[in-house]
């Protein structure tokens, strides 16, 4: 699986419209054959911030990152950025998806 966390700065002006704005982009990646997730959260520490989590099959990314929408959701993400995101992108080995946290089972 790839699972990949993204961290987008959204100008503060442009808070409140990013969510419709990234729509196309979302719904179309939420689509892709391969793509296992695709979930955004807002940073609790700086709420100009939104997090994308996001999770592949191994050999789907490439068409993710190569697919119209994802260019023109970069384009769309582009001028309501204040600076270049920050990304996490590794591969975990056998998994699928999520687990249980051990540490914290709720009966």
């Amino acid at each position: 699986m790839i699972f990949i966390v993204v961290k987008f700065p959204v100008k503060p002006e442009c808070v409140e419209e990013w969510r419709t704005r990234v729509d196309a982009f979302t719904e179309g990646s939420r689509a892709e054959p391969g793509n296992l997730w695709f979930e955004w959260s807002r940073s609790l520490e700086d709420p100009n911030t939104f997090v994308l989590v996001e999770a592949f099959q191994d050999d789907a990314a490439a068409a993710h990152v190569n697919s119209e929408h994802f260019r023109a959701g970069l384009e769309t993400m582009r001028p309501m950025l204040r600076h270049t995101p920050e990304i996490v992108s590794t591969v975990i080995e056998g998994a699928t998806g999520w687990s249980a946290m051990g540490e914290l089972t709720i009966d």
